[in-house]
């Protein structure tokens, strides 16, 4: 890697370090995902969170190993709705075989050798009985015996804990009040915290980079209802392992209760978790209760951005130059696309009332996220704008765009078109084209 690119990456990374300081992260780290060759980097990466001052919560599951070790025993795997019916000879071995990832898990953060990315950290993982458990009862006549599910979260030990600066490492076996212990599913453990604790963020493994599309594209972002959706076409016979389908669950779950974000992402990448949390667009799929992205309006403190985005073209003649002190005057008429904090376009409205027309101007979408077409969002929004006030014409001028307004539904026009106060500015030497967008007839 070249310097620059180092030096880029770690500018990059930046705000999203300041952004998730001292923010509460659980993380599900799935039996599949602790069986594979990059559990370490895992771990390791996990330790860096918390290095980070990212409080964690980290929820490990052990289906794969369960099944495998109840298969050494002979013992066959009874299920009702999906849901393992856990006797006290499978208990047994369920235990043994929880109580030994824990251990394994908590051996690796404690890790501090020379040459190693946990060099020199002092780690105190805690478990306990944080999560209180019932058992699940009986069902349509089948006793689920020792399965259980979650009664209670011990909110205030876990904050006391998470302030402390530990990781809480919990596994999918429980006590009751009663004194007895149950079999949970670690994704249920999962949710109920990140909800309890009013987590930030959920995070979850696969084999797959995320969630993905018929054409196998990941899918960078879902709304809960669209996900339900997918978890719907999944649940109809697809080859999706168990665990991608429980945590697709458990997000849509936790979303729904409050918690913001859910990540999924891939543990057979290196790397994924961090390549997810602190770059721009990631690497795997979120579920979130509102979009990354969002329409707004543009305040004082948005002017650096707008700078940012449009010197670049300013620059280049593409764009008339506007001073710091011109945008505070107009910075009311600019509307933004704003994405994780970062300004990634912007448009300007200005009213021309006497003539019953308004002007698009100031058109700019950041480069690197010009593929979705973000520059006709700002453009229905100020066409609405537009038609709120009773204008009959949208107008804009543009030296290198011509084609785009064109396929807007803008024409060609000339010069005399333009409202009094516009044509007393025009500038003749740019030779900027003139294009009119008829609001009445456009169904923009």
């Amino acid at each position: 890697m070249r310097t620059t690119e180092l030096v880029d990456g770690f500018r990059h990374s930046a705000s999203y370090v300041n952004s998730h300081r001292g923010k509460t992260f659980v993380v599900m780290l799935g039996g599949e995902a602790l069986a594979n060759k990059q559990f370490r980097s895992i771990i390791n990466d996990i330790a860096l969170l918390h290095s980070l001052g990212i409080k964690i919560v980290l929820v490990h599951g052990a289906r794969p190993q369960i099944d495998e070790a109840l298969a050494d025993k002979a013992i066959l795997p009874e299920y009702y709705n999906g849901v393992r019916i856990t006797d006290e000879d499978a208990f047994k071995v369920i235990k043994q075989v929880v109580g030994g990832l824990q251990l394994d898990i908590t051996a690796r953060l404690s890790m501090s050798l020379s040459n190693t990315p946990m060099q020199g950290a002092q780690i105190n993982v805690v478990s306990g009985n944080f999560v209180i458990a019932q058992p699940l009862g009986v069902d349509d006549g089948v006793d689920y015996c020792l399965s259980g599910k979650v009664r209670r979260i011990d909110v205030q030990g876990l904050k006391g804990q998470l302030e402390n600066n530990c990781i809480v490492l919990l596994g999918p076996v429980a006590a009751s009040v009663t004194g007895e212990s149950f079999n949970l599913t670690a994704e249920e453990v999962a949710t109920q915290i990140a909800v309890k604790l009013k987590a930030d963020k959920m995070i979850g493994f696969s084999s797959l980079k995320g969630i993905l599309d018929n054409k196998g594209q990941v899918l960078a972002e879902l709304m809960p209802n669209d996900a339900q959706a997918i978890l719907a076409d999944l649940d109809l016979g697809s080859s999706v392992c168990l665990g991608t389908k429980s945590f697709l669950k458990a997000s849509i779950d936790a979303c729904r209760n409050g918690v913001s974000r859910c990540h999924f992402v891939s543990y057979l990448d290196d790397g994924a978790l961090l390549q997810e949390l602190f770059s721009r667009d990631g690497i795997g799929t979120q579920i979130v209760t509102e979009s990354a992205e969002r329409l707004r309006r543009a305040s004082i403190g948005d002017i650096g951005g707008i700078l940012d985005l449009i010197r670049p073209l300013e620059q280049k003649g593409i764009l008339v130059r506007r001073s710091r002190e011109q945008l505070e005057v107009e910075i009311e008429q600019f509307m933004l696309i704003e994405r994780d904090n970062l300004v990634i376009g912007c448009a300007a409205f200005y009213p021309f009332e006497e003539d019953c027309a308004g002007e698009f101007a100031c058109l700019v979408v950041h480069p690197e996220y010009r593929d979705a077409d973000r520059g006709s969002v700002l453009l229905k929004n100020i066409i609405g704008q537009a038609r709120l006030r009773g204008y009959a014409k949208l107008f804009a001028l543009t030296t290198t765009s011509i084609h785009w307004f064109l396929e807007h539904g803008f024409d060609i026009v000339d010069v005399e078109i333009l409202p009094a106060k516009k044509k007393q500015l025009y500038n003749y030497q740019r030779k900027s084209k003139i294009l009119a967008l008829d609001l009445q007839d456009s169904e923009l």
